[in-house]
């Protein structure tokens, strides 16, 4: 397990985890929170690089969890 908030992923993990899900940066921008509120990142609107700048300079942006194992990488949702 990675504690993304003390250990942020890079770009260029972030960018290999949305190709590999075949997915947008945007479905691993998490939108509930104060810094997409205040930069309008929800309008789902931004070219992929400024959405990554967004979640490496406030690693909360990050949607998680994210698990990746030897059958494949999906975006989870705990409940």
């Amino acid at each position: 397990m990675i504690h993304y908030l003390v250990t942020p992923p890079t770009r260029e993990t972030l960018r290999a985890l949305t190709e590999a899900m075949e997915t947008r940066v945007w479905a691993l921008l998490r939108t509930n929170t104060k810094p997409c509120e205040q930069l309008c990142l929800a309008r789902n609107s931004f070219p992929d690089e400024q959405l990554l700048d967004a979640m490496l300079t406030h690693p909360i942006q990050v949607y998680r969890p994210i698990v990746v194992t030897p059958m494949g990488i999906k975006l989870c949702h705990l409940s």
